[in-house]
């Protein structure tokens, strides 16, 4: 057995602790970090496939589903036909738009805030490390 730290508990921890000051910052706008990014991918992909979202967030169809239609319910999305009929497409609804709109320089504040802390080549290190993996 080895006598380092488990690293993957130590990303697990920082990760929850990072992931609560983002989800404490979006929640005045009725949001947490994880549906941040999902509005954000949508935007920039939108309107999307249900599969090319899951490939571009990296999460399994099925957990995809289940997130988006959370956000359906809250009037952030919309569900349509897509492209090929058989898959349904995912776009911002207004209420999503503006949602995101004013959420970003919350998000913003809490990523410069985070830079800061690091530094730039904090942050430099941070993305090579975390990106070899």
């Amino acid at each position: 057995m080895s006598d380092h730290p488990c690293i993957c508990v130590a990303v697990r921890k920082a990760s929850r602790r990072l992931t609560a000051v983002y989800d404490e910052v979006l929640a005045p706008e009725g949001i947490n970090l994880a549906q941040f990014s999902l509005l954000r991918n949508i935007r920039r992909s939108g309107p999307v496939s249900l599969t090319q979202l899951g490939e571009i967030v990296e999460l399994e169809r099925s957990t995809l589903g289940r997130n988006v239609r959370v956000l359906e319910r809250m009037g952030l999305v919309k569900l349509s036909a897509g492209a090929d009929q058989r898959q349904a497409a995912v776009s911002l609804s207004a209420n999503g738009l503006a949602t995101l709109n004013r959420s970003i320089p919350l998000w913003e504040s809490v990523q410069n805030g985070v830079y800061d802390k690091i530094g730039a080549q904090g942050a430099a290190q941070l993305e090579a490390l975390l990106g070899a993996l």
